[in-house]
């Protein structure tokens, strides 16, 4: 069985070589049949490997861990790095959340992508970035992690730019690759850090160095706050949440996975992975707590002001993670990873039902052009509401059991009333709001301008896996994973049924503001206040970033271009140019010129004889 885990990142990464070297072959392209067996088969594989293992060797065993060496990749000294595979439980959630959810979304692909001329260059990215978040969770080693969370980092690039013919996608793609090496940059310094400290990178004996005395906090502080520096950009959290709006630029499925299955859980799981070095520094769990606070806040406003439904669910991603983030920082691990799992379900079943409504309506995202949906697409409604009772955490839906879980973890934490408890539920009435505004703008009340040529866009290839999607988003509550093994028994707390009661009433208020104030009155959403307007441009961050970062780059760099050595090139270049004229315009065919050119030649050559 340890044999099959190498398997499990290779075979995606087989499929992306597979479709990217066809060129190399034959000038033709391949069918998408061929291009959908090959790209969606090699997760739909790896995800078979995933379950198989967790039947065979982690079904009732949550202490169970299955490690695999490939190869060693280098040792210098002390420092010993390899392609090590560990899987443990909390990998084995993120496996299957990767290669479950992820082959849904491919399978979805075969179907939305089937105009799209380079079919075949979208599935080959898709299978790299499968294979470089696969590699991310099973790394046995900090080194192989970053090799797998740089590899995602392309590969978002990739994608959110795969339209690169339109200037403004490729300046996303762009955002998204400067604002994540940011906090990327913040991450290998941490990592040097680590190894000061350890003197190794290896994940399990720093988890067991952790538990030694004589550890240098200080070090550990820093070093853990640099580590969040990395997980704030990769999840797009505050101050480094610009870049996932803009990713809306790429296919709507390349969102889905992004959101739910790949690139913004990564930070998640890295400080998840790290919890014992966590939790030797009050200031780095207080300091993951506070981001994941004001960042669940200030998205979850955002989403309220905005009119794209894609820009809508960026942000609910933005402020779910933040819950996340706020459920780690109290220490909540288990049911950090608990909403992770509930809302990668509800996420790609959002997304995906996004893209049929996109389709539906001849690419129209504006939700104020929409409405009366439901008479339409009523697979499709179905769909959109499942998803956002579970964004909105309606009782008995699976995003209900995990988030009640991180607000009740929340308010424990200072054994009572306090302000991260308050910004979570706060958090959760504005959920409320965002998730019943877009339903009701795009599917209800009057039809808009794009609803009265809206045809249904589905097929069996799409609506299969919205279909799935909507059954785990209902009912996934009850698949809470064992991941005691990993983080420990949690102890069992009682509350008062008035702390329950108000976390269960906080989307309920939400579901009847939305109510009032979207489901009859589209100009209400329309008008937007200064206030509203502030929310619209995400608080005015990027404004702020052009200002003081990119403008000022901006400007240096064209300083540079006016210096010395470039003035040097430049005239190189120039005088070649005017001789290469110069020389090109004395061979003019006339024999005339020839003669005289010869002539004048002669003299001069005569004349310095005489003169030597």
């Amino acid at each position: 069985m340890n044999g099959s885990l190498a398997w499990i990142p290779l075979l995606p990464f087989l499929g992306f070589l597979t479709l990217i070297s066809i060129p190399l072959f034959t000038q033709k392209e391949p069918s998408q049949k061929l291009v959908s067996l090959i790209g969606v088969g090699s997760v739909g594989i790896a995800a078979i490997l995933v379950f198989n293992l967790a039947l065979s060797t982690f079904l009732g065993n949550p202490e169970s861990v299955v490690t695999l060496s490939v190869w060693q990749w280098m040792r210098v000294s002390d420092l010993q790095l390899g392609f090590t595979f560990h899987v443990d439980w909390l990998t084995l959630v993120m496996l299957m959340i990767i290669t479950g959810v992820g082959f849904l979304i491919h399978l979805y692909s075969a179907g939305y992508m089937r105009e799209d001329p380079d079919f075949r260059r979208y599935f080959s990215y898709l299978n790299l970035f499968v294979s470089a978040m696969l590699i991310l969770v099973m790394a046995d080693n900090l080194v192989l992690l970053y090799l797998g969370w740089e590899g995602v980092g392309l590969c978002s690039y990739l994608l959110i730019g795969f339209w690169y013919k339109d200037p403004a996608n490729g300046a996303a793609a762009q955002k998204a690759f400067i604002v994540t090496r940011v906090g990327d940059t913040a991450m290998a310094i941490g990592l040097f850090l680590l190894f000061f400290e350890f003197s190794t990178l290896n994940i399990p004996e720093l988890i067991t160095a952790a538990g030694n005395p004589g550890v240098n906090t200080q070090i550990v502080t820093i070093a853990m706050l640099l580590l969040l520096g990395g997980a704030v950009g990769k999840s797009a959290q505050i101050p480094l949440q610009t870049w996932l709006p803009d990713a809306m630029a790429g296919p709507t499925p390349v969102s889905a996975l992004i959101h739910a299955a790949t690139m913004v859980t990564a930070g998640v799981y890295l400080i998840a992975r790290m919890h014992p070095l966590y939790q030797l520094s009050g200031t780095a769990m207080t300091a993951v707590a506070i981001v994941g606070a004001l960042t669940l806040l200030i998205s979850g406003f955002s989403a309220i002001a905005q009119s794209d439904i894609k820009r809508v669910l960026a942000y609910s991603t933005i402020s779910q993670i933040g819950y996340m983030f706020l459920a780690l920082g109290v220490g909540a691990w288990s049911g950090a990873i608990f909403h992770l799992m509930t809302h990668a379900f509800f996420k790609a079943l959002l997304f995906l039902s996004a893209g049929s409504v996109i389709l539906s309506v001849h690419h129209e995202q504006n939700i104020f052009a929409m409405g009366g949906l439901y008479r339409k697409i009523p697979f499709t409604f179905i769909c959109f509401t499942i998803g956002c009772a579970c964004l909105a955490a309606l009782p008995f839906t699976s995003g209900f059991y995990s988030k009640d879980h991180i607000l009740l973890s929340a308010y424990e934490y200072h054994q009572g009333v306090n302000l991260l408890w308050l910004a979570g539920l706060l958090g959760a009435l504005v959920t409320g709001v965002y998730s019943f505004r877009v339903l009701f703008l795009a599917f209800l009340g009057s039809e808009g301008s794009a609803s009265s040529h809206c045809k249904d866009a589905n097929n069996t290839v799409m609506m299969l896996p919205l279909g799935i999607l909507a059954v785990l988003a209902l009912f996934g509550g009850i698949l809470a994973p064992p991941l005691q093994g990993v983080f420990g028994t949690p102890t069992d707390e009682h509350h008062s049924w008035v702390i329950e009661a108000i976390a269960i009433a906080m989307p309920l208020i939400g579901l009847f503001i939305a109510w009032k104030m979207f489901l009859f009155e589209k100009k209400v959403g329309e008008q937007r206040s200064p206030l509203m307007q502030f929310w619209f441009k995400g608080w005015g961050f990027d404004w702020v970033y052009d200002r003081v970062f990119v403008r000022p780059f901006k400007f240096i760099t064209a300083l540079n271009h006016k210096d010395i050595i470039d003035s040097i090139y430049k005239g190189t270049a120039s005088l070649s140019a005017h001789l290469n004229n110069a020389l090109s315009s004395s061979q003019n065919g006339q024999i005339r010129w020839y003669l005289a050119t010869f002539v004048a030649g002669s003299i001069l050559f005569l004349a310095l004889l005489v003169a030597l």
